[in-house]
């Protein structure tokens, strides 16, 4: 049998995250009349029913997640050989992937990018960007060398080297009545509407807020999610609610009319760590891991002028 294309697998991903026609096309920048085509030829080749379409909806089968899921493997595998034969042509003999966070401190990520090795004097780094969940997924299914994350579960597949641990933040009105307050816990905000991460950004995080509050019985008047800390901030004065951040995020929000105060909930800390493959057995990677590990946690302790998070 012929493998499919690769428009074929990445018409089927796309529609895999989205879950509509119309904003999958959007993505492949194709019409939707082309898309149904593509996902119509791709099942009949492969001989497996992928989505269920039913009116406005679409689901996956069964079948469907696993194939996606092994597609956006094979895809990007595809794309890191590509890029790593570019990488040759342009003199680097060696190339490896890594991962960050969008939420990751940048001096953490700039750090990464000067770490020079004397054995690999033409390495070549390639960052790629992702949320925290998807890194790990891919550094354990080998896509990704390693990745810089923020609050992931425990695996026996990943070896996690803990770069630091800071609380979340809160971001609130200043006309709030508890603005003025050093740090935030979640019984300041139990009057409060909440403005959380959609899930899919980082569900371990969302389970730990949800868990927090159910300890302490603690239900918001309302909850409402965002996906930039730009949304958060717009949600904070429209509906003058406490938006919950992680400190890069609440860095990139104006301080005019918001105040931001760490949250002091000791099951509530953020965690950001680097992330390899347990059976790592490049010794590339290990090398560049223990000095990512150095550099890294050096970088996390050294004093450095930054925007104030107490405007």
């Amino acid at each position: 049998m012929a493998l499919p294309e690769m428009r074929l697998l990445q018409a089927a991903i796309v529609l895999a995250e989205e879950l509509n026609f119309s904003r999958a096309a959007a993505r492949l920048r194709i019409d939707q009349s082309t898309l149904s085509k593509r996902i119509a030829e791709l099942e009949s080749q492969i001989d497996i029913r992928l989505f269920v379409r039913n009116h406005q909806t679409v689901e996956l089968t069964d079948a469907g997640r696993h194939f996606v899921e092994d597609a956006r493997s094979a895809v990007l595998y595809a794309e890191r050989a590509i890029a790593d034969a570019r990488a040759a042509l342009h003199g680097a003999d060696e190339v490896l992937h890594i991962g960050r966070s969008a939420f990751a401190d940048p001096y953490l990520v700039t750090a990464i990018q000067s770490i020079q090795l004397p054995l690999f004097p033409s390495l070549k780094v390639k960052l790629s960007s992702n949320f925290s969940h998807e890194l790990a997924r891919m550094v354990a299914a080998g896509t990704l060398d390693m990745a810089l994350v923020i609050s992931i579960p425990d695996t026996q597949v990943l070896s996690l080297l803990s770069i630091a641990e800071e609380p979340g933040y809160i971001a609130l009105p200043k006309s709030d009545a508890i603005a003025s307050r050093d740090g935030l816990n979640l019984e300041d905000l139990r009057a409060h509407e909440w403005i959380v991460p959609e899930r899919h950004i980082n569900p371990y995080i969302s389970d730990m807020i949800q868990t927090a509050a159910s300890a302490k019985k603690i239900v918001p008047s309302d909850t409402h999610t965002f996906t930039t800390a730009e949304e958060a901030s717009a949600l904070v004065l429209a509906r003058k609610g406490s938006a919950f951040l992680t400190r890069e995020a609440a860095w990139r929000i104006s301080c005019d009319e918001i105040t931001i105060r760490p949250l002091v909930e000791e099951n509530l800390k953020l965690v950001t760590g680097l992330a390899t493959r347990a059976d790592e057995k490049n010794r590339l990677t290990r090398e560049f891991a223990r000095a990512a590990g150095r550099k890294l946690v050096k970088v996390q302790h050294t004093p450095r002028q930054g925007k104030s998070l107490a405007c």
